[in-house]
């Protein structure tokens, strides 16, 4: 892991080779590695997650942080200490410089990972959800940075849209504001994570990953800045029901209210009274989510490598 890009980026071995011959690579976060399920559930998803990228013809980069750099491409050992180190503080856009210059290990959110993946030149990543407008933002404010990033960072997030546990009419709304593209992947309506709708569309719909790339190809070269959503729902198979979700976060938000839980506390609290509602469904299609999404933006990043010409990444 000796490869340098940026002075705050160190590139794995596989992945250093994949970027100088212009070969496709996927971006992924390592969020879900320290804080998204115990040992050993979170190497095996890692794992999981990255052979989807690969069988789609792509190399995947999972992301953290340790000895003042972005790792760009953990390998078996960095995850496996990420998965195994309690304490590894979860770093948003916002942490970056405090967490690179104490030292030690960071896991990179969404935000974070967009920052690395841009400054190492990886167009495409991917998460199972992003973050968005909470509920009830109107009096607290509470938006995720996910989506200021995405206008900063010249990256591609493939996801199963974002979770329902959102506001997500107002967060399509704030993302239309931005400016940030929005399109679904083979669906009419924006994901809700679990849940294969939200009830809102997405502003477009394109069903060829070639003319996805096209898209992103077209937007960066007129100068926009930032990056775009493509959005892919969960299969079928391993949703859940949005109706019965929609009533248990109500039920979980207003247990929130009446218990004072607020700010950061609210996520992790209503992500604790899905679980126990579907009784463990939604730890399954978590991990459902993030395979699929893996294998979309592995084909998209091969479809994005492909149209810069033979061998060639072109501009990214």
């Amino acid at each position: 892991m000796n490869e340098t890009v940026h002075e705050l980026i160190e590139l794995g071995e596989e992945v250093a080779t994949a970027l100088s011959e212009h070969r496709p690579v996927v971006a992924l976060e390592s969020t879900v590695i320290a804080h998204g399920m115990a040992y050993p559930g979170n190497v095996e998803t890692a794992r999981a997650i990255e052979q989807a990228v690969r069988s789609a013809g792509a190399v995947p980069a999972t992301i953290g942080i340790a000895d003042g750099r972005f790792v760009v491409g953990m390998d078996d050992k960095r995850i496996e200490q990420f998965a195994t180190t309690r304490g590894v503080p979860k770093v948003s856009s916002r942490d970056i410089g405090p967490v690179l210059a104490g030292g030690g290990l960071g896991a990179t959110t969404v935000a974070s990972s967009l920052v690395a993946a841009d400054l190492a030149g990886i167009p495409v990543f991917s998460t199972a959800g992003i973050g968005g407008v909470h509920r009830g933002a109107q009096t607290t404010f509470d938006i995720s940075a996910d989506l200021v990033q995405f206008t900063r960072s010249r990256v591609a997030v493939v996801c199963a849209g974002a979770k329902s546990i959102l506001d997500l009419g107002l967060t399509l709304e704030y993302l239309e504001t931005l400016g940030v593209p929005v399109m679904g992947y083979r669906c009419d309506d924006f994901p809700a994570f679990y849940c294969r709708s939200s009830g809102f569309r997405n502003p477009q719909r394109i069903d060829d990953l070639d003319a996805i790339a096209r898209a992103l190809r077209a937007h960066w070269a007129a100068g926009l800045p930032g990056g775009a959503l493509v959005t892919h729902p969960i299969a079928e198979a391993d949703a859940l029901d949005a109706q019965a979700m929609e009533e248990v976060i109500e039920r979980a938000l207003a247990d929130a209210d009446a218990e004072g839980v607020t700010g950061p506390a609210i996520t992790p609290y209503l992500m604790k009274a899905v679980s126990r509602a579907t009784e463990g469904r939604s730890a399954a299609a978590n991990r459902a989510v993030l395979i699929s999404t893996a294998a979309v933006a592995g084909e998209l990043a091969v479809a994005y490598t492909r149209q810069a010409g033979v061998g060639g990444g072109g501009d990214r």
